[in-house]
C-alpha cells in the first residue's frame, strides 16, 4: 500500500480520494464516512483507518531508532506537508499515539528542510532569504524563510496537499493503459493485480528518466496472458504533465506575493523530496527564478527527517543548539467565524507566526437572543459558502438583552502543532464554552484509539515471521529475474523455451500466491527452482535434437504449471 497520507483526515466522498482509489492496489471502502482500507491479513479481511497504517510506519522507524540508539523511544517529532489542515494534522498525532509515540512536535515539512539546509549559515552572521520548494510522492509544498543570527522566520507558505509523484505516474499509467487496451481490447482498469504491475513499471521508469533520455517497459502477461511493452522518453513524460509541472510555480508566486518580495529577493531555492529530481522541474524553477540554479545539498529524501531531527534535538534539550536556533513557524490558513448573512470575519490572517493567540467580541443578532452558534471556518475568501468549515459549538444561557448589547468574546488559540482551540465567553453571565479542532465529524475516540494501539502491538509481535516471508518472497522474485536475464544470453540453445516456460509460470506464481505462501514453501520453491533449471540444462545437452524444445517425458507438470513440490527429474 501506497499514498496513505493522501487518506488521512479526508472524507469518503472526496473527490480526489475517489480518483485515488482506482490506482491503489487494495480496496478503500467506506467507514463512517471515512475511507479505511480493506486487506487480507494472513487469509482473513482485515479493514485499517488510514491512521492505523500511518501507525505501522511510525512503529517501524520507532524499532528503528531504539535499535540504533540502544534504549527505547517514546517521543517524537513528526513532520507533514504544510498545507496540511486541522484536521489531517489531528489524524496525524492520532497515529502516532497508536505507534506509541508522544508527539511533542507536529514541524512543517518545508520548515524541517530549511532547518536541515541552513543550520550552518544559520550559525553565522548575515541574513538570507530561503524558498523551500518540497515536491514529493503526494503533496506539494513552498515555504519562504527568512534566516537570520540563528532565527529561523517562516514569512509565507502556500501549497497543494494533492500533488506529487503519484499524480505524474498516473498519467502515464493512462497513457499506457490506452495504448495496451487499443493493442490487445484488455482493459486493465478493474484489474488491481495488473494496475499494481503497470503502476510498479511505470514508477521504475520514471525514475529512470531523470537520469536517461529513453527508458523501455515490459511486463509479462499483463492481462489476459498478452504481454506489454513500450517506451516512454523524457519529451513524452514532460508533454504528459507539463500542466501539473507548471502548476507548481502557482505557490510560489503566491509566497512571494504574500511577503511582499520579488524574485530578485530569494538568495537560495532549495528543492526537497523525490520529484524535484525531475529535470524539467529545476529547468522550470531556473527559469522562473531567471537563472538561478536550484540548491539540493542534502538528499532530497533525506532532508526533511534530517530537520525532524534538529527540531527533536531542540525540544529535548540534549543538545546545544536550542542556544544557537530558533524557529518560528506560520499558520498556512486564515481562520475566523461566520457572521450574520455568511460574511466571514477572520481572526487569524494566513501566514501568522504560531503559537498565536487572537481574541475579538461579537454580540447578539437579535432581541433577547439567548444561545449563539460559533461556527469556525478556515479560508481565504470573504463569505463562508467557499470557504471550508472546521467545527462548530453552541453558548447557552446568554442572558435577554437587546440585540448588540451581549458581549460574547470569540477566542482562537493556535498551538506550535498548528491544533486550534477556540472558545468564547458571555462576559455579563461569565457561561462560557470551547472546542479543539479536531476533525469535520467524530474524532477517534479514547477507546478506539487504545483498541488501536492494542491491535498494533499485536501486529508487532508476529512482524519478524511477516518480515521473513517478505524477505523470501523478494528473494524468489529477485532469482527468477536474475535467471531470466542470463537465460537471455542463451536464446538458441536447445534448453531456452522450456526455460523460458518454467520461469515464467514461476513468476506467474509469486505474483498470484507468493503473498499467502509459508516460509517454507517459500524455500522449497526456490530450491526447486534452482534444481530444475539445472537438470533441465544438463538433459538439454544432452539431447540429439537442437529444436526439440518440448519438456522431457519425465519432467514435473500440473496441469498447464509446472509442480513445485517433491519434483524430480
Amino acid at each position: 500500500m501506497f499514498g496513505i497520507k493522501r487518506l488521512l483526515g479526508r472524507s469518503f466522498d472526496d473527490p480526489e480520494v475517489q480518483d485515488d482509489i482506482q490506482y491503489w492496489p487494495a480496496a478503500v471502502v467506506n467507514k463512517n464516512g471515512k475511507p479505511a482500507v480493506q486487506v487480507k491479513l494472513r487469509g482473513q479481511p482485515k479493514t485499517f483507518m488510514p491512521q492505523e497504517m500511518s501507525a505501522m510506519v511510525l512503529a517501524r522507524m520507532k524499532e528503528t531508532a531504539e535499535a540504533y540508539l540502544g534504549h527505547n523511544v517514546t517521543q517524537a517529532v513528526i513532520t507533514v506537508p504544510a498545507y496540511f489542515n486541522d484536521e489531517q494534522r489531528q489524524a496525524t498525532k492520532d497515529a502516532g499515539q497508536i505507534a506509541g509515540l508522544n508527539v511533542l512536535r507536529l514541524l512543517n515539512e518545508p520548515t524541517a528542510a530549511a532547518l536541515a539546509h541552513g543550520l550552518g549559515a544559520a550559525q553565522e552572521s548575515g541574513t538570507a532569504t530561503t524558498i523551500v520548494y518540497d515536491l514529493g510522492g503526494g503533496t506539494f509544498d513552498v515555504s519562504l524563510l527568512r534566516v537570520h543570527n540563528g532565527v529561523f522566520e517562516v514569512l509565507a507558505t502556500s501549497g497543494i496537499t494533492h500533488l506529487g509523484g503519484e499524480d505524474f505516474d498516473k498519467r502515464v499509467i493512462d497513457y499506457f493503459i490506452g495504448k495496451f487496451k487499443k493493442e490487445t481490447a484488455s482493459n486493465i482498469r478493474d484489474s488491481k493485480r495488473s494496475m499494481a504491475k503497470l503502476k510498479r513499471e511505470v514508477e521504475r521508469a520514471k525514475h529512470a528518466l531523470s537520469a536517461q533520455l529513453t527508458v523501455q517497459l515490459a511486463i509479462d502477461s499483463l492481462e489476459n496472458g498478452n504481454d506489454f511493452s513500450g517506451v516512454l522518453t523524457r519529451a513524452k513524460f514532460e508533454e504528459l504533465n507539463l500542466d501539473l509541472f507548471q502548476r507548481t510555480l502557482e505557490p510560489v508566486s503566491k509566497v512571494l506575493a504574500d511577503a511582499q518580495l520579488t524574485v530578485h529577493d530569494v538568495d537560495h531555492v532549495v528543492l526537497v523530496g523525490g520529484s524535484t529530481r525531475i529535470p524539467k522541474i529545476r529547468e522550470l524553477l531556473r527559469g522562473f527564478f531567471n537563472g538561478k540554479e536550484p540548491e539540493m545539498g542534502i538528499n532530497p529524501d533525506e532532508a526533511v527527517a534530517y530537520g525532524a531531527a534538529i527540531q527533536g534535538s531542540i525540544l529535548s534539550g540534549v543538545h546545544d543548539l536550542n542556544e544557537t536556533v530558533t524557529l518560528v513557524d506560520v499558520c498556512p490558513f486564515t481562520l475566523g467565524v461566520a457572521t450574520s448573512g455568511g460574511v466571514f470575519d477572520w481572526l487569524i490572517e494566513r501566514n501568522t507566526p504560531i503559537p498565536v493567540q487572537k481574541s475579538e467580541v461579537f454580540s447578539t443578532a437579535t432581541d433577547n437572543q439567548q444561545s449563539v452558534l460559533i461556527q469556525i471556518y478556515q479560508g481565504e475568501d470573504d463569505f463562508t459558502t467557499s470557504n471550508t468549515l472546521l467545527g462548530t459549538f453552541k453558548l447557552m444561557d446568554i442572558p435577554m438583552a437587546a440585540r448588540g448589547v451581549p458581549q460574547i468574546e470569540v477566542k482562537f488559540s493556535l498551538d506550535a502543532n498548528g491544533i486550534l482551540t477556540v472558545s468564547a465567553h458571555d462576559k455579563d453571565s461569565g457561561n462560557s464554552e470551547s472546542i479543539t479542532i479536531t476533525r469535520e465529524t467524530e474524532q477517534l475516540g479514547v477507546m478506539e484509539i487504545s483498541r488501536m494501539v492494542h491491535e498494533a502491538r499485536g501486529f508487532a509481535a508476529k512482524d519478524e515471521s511477516i518480515r521473513e516471508q517478505s524477505q523470501l518472497l523478494n528473494e524468489l522474485q529477485h532469482m527468477i529475474s536474475t535467471k531470466r536475464i542470463d537465460h537471455a544470453q542463451t536464446a538458441h540453445s536447445e534448453s531456452y523455451q522450456l526455460t523460458l516456460d518454467f520461469l515464467n509460470a514461476e513468476a506467474e506464481w509469486a505474483e498470484s500466491s507468493g503473498i499467502s505462501a509459508s516460509t517454507e514453501e517459500l524455500k522449497l520453491r526456490m530450491l526447486n527452482i534452482e534444481h530444475v533449471t539445472q537438470r533441465i540444462e544438463s538433459i538439454a545437452s544432452r539431447c540429439p535434437s537442437a529444436t526439440d524444445t518440448s519438456p522431457p517425458a519425465n519432467f514435473p507438470m500440473s496441469g498447464n504449471k509446472y509442480s513445485v513440490h517433491n519434483s524430480q527429474l
